[in-house]
């Protein structure tokens, strides 16, 4: 398994669900400045930098063309690059069909599925979060039409005017860009994300669960020795995680305070 080092005074950083794009492209702007202000206060201090998916409300990749917008975030994105800073993207729900713009303009690494990594010597399971459990049912049906290659090249024949377009219009639908009410979690036993985890962890040890999707920070104990958390997003409450080889943290921008939880 891939093992990746801490140098001293170094954290690793996680992030997921920034939705650029949403609600409209002034508040989606504001958002992006937040976000860009958070990447430049934490780069000295960076290792690796995660982001778990849903960066991009509706990310559609053509041969020679991408949705328009985001430089500010893709020029800090450039600057972690030139500071030898690696960068992981996970494709989420939203923005899944990434092909090779980020890895080529960001030197991103793109993962399209859970990652198990190493961080200073601790196991991480690392996902987006979305298709985890046999319990989500159709929409892992959905999501696997959506990924197949056919699907992609298909949808592609669109103009990008369309292809775009269409894909922010669906998009919007999603109970989770209704923002009057934050979501709440009603019952664990029923979170597919938790199940997951506990599956998972009859296969073997593992010391944290990180993922996004489900907009609801989250940081608590899965048993005495495994981390399950969720990192929310940064429509309703700007958290992130960080991780310095002892302790990680769930914590809000700007005031690096820990999220407390409910």
């Amino acid at each position: 398994m891939r093992d990746l080092q801490l140098l001293p005074g170094k954290k690793f950083f996680f992030a997921s669900d920034f939705h650029f794009g949403i609600p409209n492209k002034q508040e989606s702007l504001n958002r992006e400045k937040r976000i860009c202000a958070w990447l430049e206060k934490i780069q000295p201090e960076t290792q690796a930098l995660f982001l778990l998916g849903d960066v991009f409300d509706a990310w559609i990749e053509y041969k020679r063309v991408v949705p328009a917008g985001f430089v500010r975030f893709l020029g800090k994105l450039a600057a972690f690059q030139d500071a030898g800073i690696p960068i992981f993207v996970f494709t989420g729900n939203h923005d899944l069909w990434m092909r090779g713009y980020l890895q080529e303009e960001v030197g991103a690494e793109i993962h399209k599925q859970t990652l198990e990594i190493r961080l200073a010597g601790k196991h991480f399971v690392l996902a987006h979060g979305d298709g985890l459990h046999a319990s989500e049912g159709g929409y892992l049906w959905m999501k696997k039409l959506f990924h197949h290659p056919f699907s992609q090249w298909l949808y592609r024949k669109l103009h990008p005017d369309w292809g775009v377009g269409i894909a922010d219009f669906f998009s919007r639908r999603g109970e989770k860009h209704r923002m009057e009410e934050a979501p709440v979690i009603q019952d664990e036993s029923k979170e597919s994300q938790w199940l997951f985890a506990q599956e998972r962890l009859q296969q073997g040890d593992v010391d944290y669960f990180v993922f996004g999707h489900r907009h609801i920070p989250q940081h608590k104990k899965l048993t005495p020795h495994t981390d399950f958390v969720n990192l929310g997003d940064w429509l309703r409450f700007d958290t992130y995680g960080e991780f310095d080889g002892k302790e990680f943290r769930l914590v809000h921008f700007p005031s690096g305070e820990p999220h407390i939880q409910p």
